[in-house]
């Protein structure tokens, strides 16, 4: 959710406001909400598209062994001893995301980590990847930054705001003003991207 004020307005006078409407927003939330399609369930069979970076691929599913998933000339090639198995289908291909998300996760982070060099923001002390159902990514206080691997799913440009979203929290571990101010500094462009992120489907 995402509040627009005048740039003059204090802060707290804002939260203030926000905080004395909060239960009509919440109704007003949850009716938009009740109203929106939900992503179509996954069916796991050749013919489906999934998205990889932000871009759609075919799935096709093979009868074979090694049971393997490969992303040739555009298309899944998902080789699984039982082709009508779609549980099984559906684990070999969260494994590619999984496997492949951690590597480009990885290889962003050490980017945009390298891009706010001079900026005042100290490493984390740890970088950890793993599927999450509620997040994109998180923080602690301790300098522990998570990151869902199922960002390997939406645009690299996407995939950069959450990584650099999170480092800032590594100097202000909150949303303050000086966040905003450090996030802006480091990628001017991020309220686009992060639409495009909102818009993008787990």
């Amino acid at each position: 959710m995402r509040v627009d004020a005048p740039e003059a307005l204090p802060v707290d006078v804002v939260v203030g406001r926000v905080e004395r409407r909060g239960a009509w927003i919440l109704r007003q939330w949850e009716h938009y909400h009740r109203l929106q399609p939900g992503p179509t369930p996954r069916r796991y069979m050749s013919g489906e598209t999934h998205r990889y970076l932000g871009r759609q691929y075919r799935l096709k599913i093979i009868e074979g062994r090694p049971e393997e998933v490969k992303l040739l000339r555009g298309v899944f090639r998902v080789v699984v001893r039982e082709p009508s198995d779609r549980q099984r289908v559906e684990r070999l291909m969260n494994r590619w995301f999984e496997q492949h998300g951690k590597a480009i996760i990885a290889e962003r982070v050490e980017r945009c980590y390298a891009a706010m060099r001079g900026y005042g923001v100290p490493e984390p002390s740890e970088v950890v990847y793993r599927r999450m159902q509620m997040r994109w990514g998180s923080c602690t206080k301790a300098g522990k930054v998570l990151l869902n691997t199922e960002l390997a799913h939406v645009p690299v440009s996407c995939i950069d705001y959450v990584i650099t979203h999170e480092l800032c929290h590594l100097k202000h571990p909150n949303h303050s003003p000086a966040f905003y101010a450090l996030l802006t500094a480091v990628m001017p462009d991020w309220r686009e991207r992060k639409e495009r992120l909102e818009r993008a489907l787990l």
